[in-house]
C-alpha cells in the first residue's frame, strides 16, 4: 500500500502476537483466581479451628506446597488474607443458611426456615471447626482494624436479619410484641452456645436451639 492509498473504513490493523498475548494474559487470571480461591478456602478451614490469628502466609505456602513469594503475590498481607477469608466465610454461609430460607414466607416461617438451616451448617459444618464466627469473634472483639470490622459487621448483619424477621412476625400479628432486637441477641447468642455444645458431641444443644427459639413465637393473646 503506498502513501496515496487508504484502508477500508473499518478495518483494523493488529500487531502480530495481540491475540497470544492477551490469551496468556487471561489465563494467568484465571490461574491466578483459582490458586487465591484454593488458599483462601484453606484459609478459612485453618481459621475455624485455630483462629485467623494462626493464619500467616508462610503457613499457607507449605500446607499447599505453594512458594511463600507466590502467595505473598496473591495477597499481599496477612491482613488482607485474613479479610479475604472473612468474606469467603461469609459468602459460604449465605449460601447454606441465608438463600435456602428466603423461599419461606417473612416472619416465623423464615425465622424458623433460618435456624433450621443454622442448625443443618452447624451438625454438618462447611469448616472442620464448626462455626467460623465463633472460632473468631471473641479473638479479635479487642482488635480494632479491617478484620475485626468484617468479622463483627457479618454478625450484626445476621442478627439483624432475625431481628427483622421477628418485627415482621409481630407486625403482622403472628406472634406477641416483644423487643425484636433483644430477642435476636439472646437468640444469636443461644446459637454460640449450641455450636460450642455440638463441637463436644451434646446433640441435645439443637432441641435447646429449637426450644429457644419457639419460646419468641408465641402467638398473641
Amino acid at each position: 500500500m503506498n502513501r496515496h492509498e487508504q484502508r477500508p473504513s473499518g478495518d483494523t490493523v493488529i500487531p502480530p502476537g495481540d491475540d497470544a498475548g492477551a490469551a496468556t494474559s487471561d489465563q494467568r487470571r484465571l490461574r491466578g483466581a483459582r490458586s487465591r480461591r484454593t488458599i483462601v478456602r484453606h484459609a478459612v478451614d485453618v481459621a475455624s479451628l485455630e483462629g485467623l490469628g494462626g493464619l500467616s502466609l508462610g503457613r499457607l505456602a507449605t500446607d499447599l506446597g505453594l512458594s511463600k513469594s507466590g502467595v505473598q503475590t496473591l495477597f499481599g498481607t496477612k491482613e488482607n488474607l485474613q479479610a479475604a477469608a472473612v468474606e469467603f466465610a461469609r459468602e459460604a454461609f449465605n449460601d447454606a443458611v441465608v438463600s435456602p430460607a428466603r423461599p419461606a414466607p417473612r416472619g416465623t416461617a423464615r425465622l424458623r426456615a433460618l435456624i433450621e438451616r443454622w442448625i443443618e451448617y452447624a451438625q454438618a459444618p462447611l469448616f472442620p471447626g464448626g462455626c467460623f464466627w465463633a472460632a473468631n469473634l471473641a479473638d479479635f472483639d479487642s482488635r480494632p482494624g479491617r478484620v475485626r470490622d468484617a468479622l463483627f459487621r457479618c454478625q450484626r448483619d445476621w442478627r439483624g436479619l432475625i431481628a427483622a424477621e421477628l418485627r415482621h412476625a409481630a407486625d403482622a400479628g403472628e406472634i406477641a410484641d416483644l423487643d425484636a432486637d433483644l430477642a435476636a441477641f439472646q437468640i444469636d447468642a443461644v446459637l454460640i452456645a449450641a455450636n460450642i455444645e455440638l463441637r463436644f458431641g451434646d446433640e441435645e444443644a439443637v432441641n435447646k436451639v429449637r426450644r429457644v427459639t419457639e419460646g419468641f413465637l408465641t402467638p398473641p393473646r
